[in-house]
């Protein structure tokens, strides 16, 4: 396809979750897509730009509810779509899928693309819980179609269904990894023989942190005197309460380590991730954890039930269930066979179903249907990667 015109506008509503689909738009670009990416400011747009090596148009997304602020971001985004004339528009998380979803429409997309990657609105209540309800209608696999959002026909599974799958060398157990485990182990002070329960994310209610420092009440008094490692930040807009904040901030066993673009190097130090989740897309940390050989405790939230195979990779537990939480957690760490079997198999089925490639190519071949089916000549891939590699900016619509 020989155009300079944006075939696929890809958007997200804030730029900390363009890490959502990492690496993405560059395969797409490469495989003979003109990409594009909107999104809020935020001041890792250049480092996206360059990284992705596509153009980033800036357009102010208020991730809440805002009547006046979001009739302003429609406008602007509106403005966006006319100049640039996608013939794909791909919007993912609530908010952009709203505002883009919308302006889409308004601005005739050909192809109009919802990416569903969790509900927001399956712990909202009230008022937040209709106006998300309007969201994700507008914007538009399983449950979205029981709470009525969408009709089935309208949707499409790719693949396992992960939007973005991971990089199963990056999170590949190594001598490197181990290393650096033992490092942050001795820095802590946790001894050899103690097992670290992990957890990696925000640190929200709706991840699940109160029933897991619940849980941690009866787990910390087994006898291998376990340790929990907590990596992520706090959320202003879903804080814990007071005193699961004391709990942790408290307990000589419990660490909190913030957010870490390494990520990987961390899983190496835990021998078992936990992801409590109440409600998730389909949750990146569980395939990360997976395919850095750790078995895996969630729940049976919509999207967390799908991240794992129950009994063989991990164990999913009820929602809330703090009390069966505990006992999962305790019945894994009394037995190491079954704790290395279920990180090994773990491993094996992500990179069997969820790394990058897979997940990429079935997104570029439901792009190729789309062109093909609406008369636009099928993509080619560039002459090379390498090709077109002038440094792109943040571009600015006027």
């Amino acid at each position: 396809m020989k155009t300079d015109r944006t075939v696929v506008l890809h958007a997200i509503t804030d730029s900390i979750s363009v890490v959502l689909i990492r690496g993405q738009l560059r395969y797409l670009k490469t495989h003979g897509f003109p990409c594009a990416l909107l999104c809020s400011p935020g001041p890792n747009l250049d480092r996206i730009a360059v990284d992705e090596n596509i153009p980033v148009f800036p357009a102010a997304m208020m991730r809440e509810i805002s009547p006046l602020a979001d009739l302003r971001s429609l406008a602007n985004i509106c403005a966006i779509l006319r100049r640039l004339r996608p013939v794909i528009c791909n919007a993912g998380t609530p908010k952009a899928g709203l505002l883009v979803g919308l302006a889409a429409w308004l601005t005739r997309v050909p192809c109009r693309i919802y990416t569903l990657r969790g509900l927001r609105l399956e712990t909202a209540t009230g008022f937040k819980r209709r106006l998300l309800t309007l969201a994700e209608r507008i914007s538009f696999r399983d449950r979205a179609v029981a709470l009525n959002l969408v009709p089935l026909h309208k949707t499409v599974l790719l693949g396992a269904g992960s939007s973005n799958g991971v990089d199963a060398l990056r999170f590949m157990p190594s001598p490197e990894k181990t290393a650096f485990a033992t490092d942050v182990r001795k820095k802590l002070g946790i001894g050899s023989g103690q097992p670290v329960i992990g957890f990696a994310g925000r640190l929200t209610r709706d991840k699940g942190i109160p029933d897991l420092i619940a849980a941690w009440k009866s787990v910390r008094e087994a006898p291998a005197r376990p340790v929990l490692l907590l990596v992520g930040d706090d959320e202003a807009s879903d804080p814990v309460p007071a005193h699961i904040k004391n709990a942790i901030e408290s307990d000589p066993r419990i660490y909190h380590i913030p957010f870490n673009s390494q990520i990987e190097l961390y899983y190496a130090a835990m021998d078992l991730f936990v992801l409590p989740t109440h409600r998730e897309g389909l949750p990146n940390t569980v395939l990360e954890a997976q395919v850095s050989a750790l078995p895996v405790i969630t729940t049976f939230a919509t999207g967390a039930v799908d991240s794992i195979e129950n009994g063989v990779t991990g164990i999913l537990v009820p929602v809330g269930d703090s009390v069966t939480l505990a006992d999962a957690i305790l019945s894994l760490l009394s037995d190491p066979a079954r704790l290395q079997s279920m990180g090994r198999r773990g491993r094996e089925r992500v990179v069997q179903h969820f790394s990058n490639e897979i997940v990429w190519q079935n997104l570029a071949s439901l792009y190729r249907t789309m062109l093909e089916e609406r008369g636009y000549p099928s993509p080619a891939p560039a002459a090379s990667p390498a090709a077109s590699m002038e440094t792109p900016q943040c571009a600015q619509v006027r």
